[in-house]
């Protein structure tokens, strides 16, 4: 062989070593890109099938009445709890009710809650027994709540506001709130001014909130089993009537009933009909 064909000979072995070389290379990167598209097929695979065993509508609703630092207990927030429970649940909502909450029992009910929600869910949150405003903000308060000083609330209690910011981040789909709470507080000997109700909630989007008062103001309890905003909820629900009539008609209602000396504030950024019954 002469020093031509040698040269000819090398060339062709690197040639064909490097083809063989741009063929793995591209072998590998075909099968790493096949192995990420798979990877991502079964991220949102399983994604889905995690939504898909999640409930279209959930709720939470809390009754808080045996606060040691009221001269007596509430009734009317844990039956209120117990009757507006039994009609979602027969409206097909997943809810959990609690009765009395710690701080730390509704901090643990509102992380059950968010880990229920997936992007298509109607979501509710139901309050009962005492809320006090704070820098413009609403915190629910627990029985286990010590509130000595008004800067104590930001503390002890657990803020409406925040609440609804979480369960919107989770990807609910609709937010409904009904906050029954517009009550004199046991605390506001302690403060320097009296309280004067709770202040405005802002609804997120698509977002129906209903409270038991015009903001500022409170109002006493009826003598009744339930409070007079449950009992007129209760009365306006229909399964085949959109939410927000519902609580246009409580507000009315309420407000007819009472000439006016309480009135229910009913806030809505909805765009689209959101009923009980589906």
């Amino acid at each position: 062989m002469n020093v031509r064909q040698l040269g000819i000979s090398r060339r062709s072995i690197a040639l064909v070593a490097g083809l063989l070389g741009a063929v793995s290379l591209a072998i590998g990167a075909h099968a790493a890109l096949n192995k990420r598209a798979l990877d991502a097929a079964k991220a949102i695979g399983t994604e889905q099938t995690a939504d898909l065993g999640k409930p279209a509508r959930v709720a939470l609703v809390i009754g808080n009445g045996n606060y040691p630092d009221a001269a007596a207990p509430l009734a009317q927030p844990i039956n209120d709890a117990r009757a507006l429970t039994g009609t979602l649940r027969r409206n097909g909502f997943d809810v959990e009710v609690v009765e009395d909450a710690s701080k730390d029992d509704m901090e643990r009910a509102i992380a059950r809650l968010k880990g229920k929600i997936n992007k298509d869910a109607v979501v509710m949150l139901f309050f009962g027994g005492y809320a006090v405003e704070a820098g413009r903000e609403n915190f629910m308060v627990p029985v286990d709540a010590r509130i000595w000083k008004e800067k104590d609330v930001k503390r002890e209690g657990i803020s409406v506001e925040s609440v609804l910011e979480e369960i919107k981040e989770s990807g609910a789909r609709a937010k409904l709130v009904v906050i029954d709470a517009s009550r004199r507080n046991p605390y506001e000997r302690r403060f320097r001014s009296y309280s004067h109700g709770l202040a405005p909630i802002a609804a997120p989007d698509n977002a129906l909130i209903l409270t038991s008062a015009t903001p500022g103001k409170v109002v006493d309890d009826s003598k009744g089993q339930n409070s007079v905003l449950v009992s007129e909820l209760l009365n306006n629900f229909s399964a085949k009537t959109g939410l927000e009539s519902v609580f246009n008609k409580t507000r009315i209602s309420i407000t007819r009933a009472s000439d006016g000396e309480q009135v229910p504030t009913v806030s809505s950024t909805l765009v689209e009909e959101v009923s009980l019954g589906g």
